[in-house]
Parts: C-alpha cells; structure tokens; sequence
C-alpha cells in the first residue's frame, strides 16, 4: 500500500510518523514500531495516524521506501571508486562496498530491512529504485547492453545483495565482513555469467 499525501500539512504529518517511527526502530527495535505508539510519541492523534498508516504493514512500508531513498542518496553522493584490473570485479566492489557503507552506518536500515523476515523485504518501487542505482553504478566501469533486460538483471543485483546482507545480519546479530564478501561473490559470479554468454 503505498501512501500518497498531495497537501503539505498531510506530507508535514507523514514526515512526522517516519521521523518518529525511526527514532522508535532505533532507540526501542522493531517489535515496539506500532501505530499506537507512533501516534503517543508523535503527538499526532491516533485518528490522524490512521488515516495515512491504516495498518502496520504500511508503517514498515513507509520506512522501508524511507531508508531505501536514504540509501539510493547516500550511494549518488559517493563518489570513490575501487580499482581493479577486472572491470566486473571493480564494478561489484564498488556497489556492494557503497551499499555495505550505507547499512552498516543506519541502524534502521539494519533492523527494517536486512532484519526483516519478510522476503523480498523491500516493496517493487523501491526494489526498482535500487536496481536502476545498480544498473547506473555498473555502467561507469562497464556495458550492460549486451545483457538482455539489464534492469531486470540489475534489480536482481540489488536483490542478491539485500538478501546475503540480511542473512549475516541475522546470523550475525549485524551486517559485518562476511556480508560484504559473499555479496561481492555472489554478484560477480551472476553478473559474469550474463556477460559471458
């Protein structure tokens, strides 16, 4: 369900849930993350609440799409690069290293995302979202043309990642180096068997 505001007093209110609703997944974890609590902490009415979060599924949606805007920003922003001889190599590095930076610096991300039992963990904008990011990260070291429906291999990408980061994370207890090298396998393994055929 995807939650739409056009008036800014309503867009003013939705930012206040999701502020909120972060400060609660940080400071408290995900399990006290209800609307109750939103509306108690926020000082919006629970009426008011309801009326754009009508459910908890949205609430988590919400900050989901959140942290994967934070995340899309924070990668566009970062402008090193990993040098490698192997073109593919250097790419992946430099994908699942950005990525890696990112998560590992928000807690929030941490426990709404990769913490989240739900699989895919993320909505198909925001899955769509992160594969063009991948897909425009990959072209500054190499062509994807000859890959048919690069974008679909890229949300692929974006998926395999998310889900070998999720796995150590609740292995782990938090995403650490073990993540960061199996995503970079993984990825390198599935994005050379495209351009290899």
């Amino acid at each position: 369900m995807k939650v739409v505001a056009k008036q800014k007093r309503s867009k003013d209110r939705i930012s206040i849930i999701i502020k909120t609703a972060i400060t609660i997944i940080e400071t408290e974890g995900l399990e006290s993350l209800t609307i109750a609590e939103i509306s108690k902490k926020s000082g919006l009415k629970r009426t008011s609440t309801y009326k754009f979060i009508p459910t908890p599924n949205a609430l988590k949606e919400l900050v989901i799409n959140e942290c994967v805007d934070q995340c899309i920003e924070s990668i566009s922003k970062d402008t090193s690069l990993v040098a490698n001889q192997d073109q593919v190599v250097g790419a992946t590095n430099n994908i699942v290293l950005k990525m890696y930076n990112f998560f590992v610096s928000s807690l929030v991300s941490q426990r709404i995302i990769l913490g989240n039992t739900i699989n895919p963990p993320i909505d198909s904008d925001s899955i769509h979202k992160l594969g063009h990011l991948v897909e425009k990260e990959f072209e500054k070291y190499i062509s994807l043309d000859s890959i048919f429906n690069k974008s679909g291999v890229c949300r692929v990408v974006a998926q395999i990642i998310l889900s070998i980061f999720s796995l150590n994370t609740k292995e782990s207890g938090a995403l650490n180096e073990v993540g960061k090298i199996e995503a970079n396998r993984a990825v390198i393994a599935y994005i050379k068997s495209w351009l290899n055929k």
